[in-house]
């Protein structure tokens, strides 16, 4: 294989080649992170539309140039790229970006895009790499590695959203239940109760509040619409919740009753999980001791003892 086709020539230009796909990645970086404040107004517009749903929502085709021509044209290039990928793990990969709570709106097409994408940036990082230092088995496994990179980073990265807004719902999940409690023993429904807790507070789980009552306002049946809740977030305390709750509803328990003993086993097991986290700190700190605190404490206490220890070997030595 002639290597010489890859330098950097007006035959093959590598360098335009490596400035698109740092352009596209770049693209895909910022479509899949939205900026706050486009956020914060596509939160506001379902606030709204929730709390008014004979009301359609605001046309979407208002708005500023980027989010009306460009974000659909990047979404249809990485749609494109994204049906080049293999789908055999579509289902695990739509269940996934669910459980993430959809960053940017991605679609699995738009994840498989951004993933290509990825892979072909370090490829030709890879491919500039060789180009440059010339071929070896180090510069080529080099290489490899780097396209192996790209391809699970955009795995880690949706994992690491995934598991921190679990963690988000695992934390907000006790006081939400005492709010809940609190709003249907004061009488209120237990749909005004979650939307009043959806008002208070911010977070992934007021968020899957929203998506409840906004179902059940639409014709959902309530027990439909949280078994929907505890799919989407696939947390093991709050399926536990969602199937007291369901099974009560069907059994004709009291409500009230079921939210009280929920939110206080809910609140023995986050003090549980704080005891056990709490258990694991002597474990944790055990490395930044031994290699980073005793040998910084060791040099200060025996440092100027150093210089006599020499010297009373040397006279020993001597004699």
């Amino acid at each position: 294989m002639n290597w010489n086709l890859f330098s950097l020539s007006p035959d093959f230009p590598v360098s335009i080649l490596f400035a698109l796909l740092v352009g596209l990645a770049a693209s895909c970086v910022w479509l899949a992170i939205a900026p706050p404040g486009t956020l914060r107004r596509e939160r506001r517009r379902l606030d709204a539309y929730v709390r008014r749903p004979d009301e359609a929502p605001p046309d979407e085709s208002d708005g500023p140039f980027a989010r009306r021509v460009l974000l659909p044209l990047l979404r249809r290039v990485l749609r494109l790229f994204g049906r080049l990928m293999p789908n055999r793990r579509m289902a695990d990969t739509q269940r996934l970006l669910i459980q993430a709570g959809e960053p940017g709106r991605l679609t699995v097409l738009d994840y498989y895009g951004i993933q290509l994408l990825s892979t072909l940036l370090c490829a030709g990082l890879g491919l500039l790499l060789i180009d440059q230092r010339g071929i070896s088995l180090r510069n080529l496994v080099f290489a490899g590695t780097l396209v192996a990179l790209g391809l699970y980073l955009p795995h880690f990265w949706l994992r690491q959203r995934a598991d921190a807004r679990n963690k988000e719902i695992l934390r907000a999940l006790p006081n939400a239940l005492d709010m809940l409690t609190i709003g249907v023993e004061a009488g209120l429904a237990f749909e005004s109760a979650m939307m009043r807790v959806a008002e208070r507070w911010d977070n992934a789980l007021t968020r899957e509040f929203r998506h409840v009552v906004l179902e059940m306002r639409v014709g959902t049946p309530r027990d439909v619409a949280l078994q929907h809740m505890a799919e989407r977030t696939d947390v093991p305390d709050l399926n536990t919740f969602v199937a007291v709750l369901v099974q009560s509803s069907q059994l004709g328990v009291s409500v009230a009753d079921v939210l009280h003993n929920q939110a206080a086993l809910m609140r023995e097991k986050r003090q549980q999980r704080a005891e056990a986290v709490a258990r694991q700190a002597p474990v944790k700190m055990a490395f930044p001791l031994v290699f980073f605190i005793f040998p910084a404490l060791m040099v200060v206490v025996l440092g100027p003892a150093i210089p006599r220890i020499m010297a009373m070997f040397q006279s020993m030595a001597g004699d």
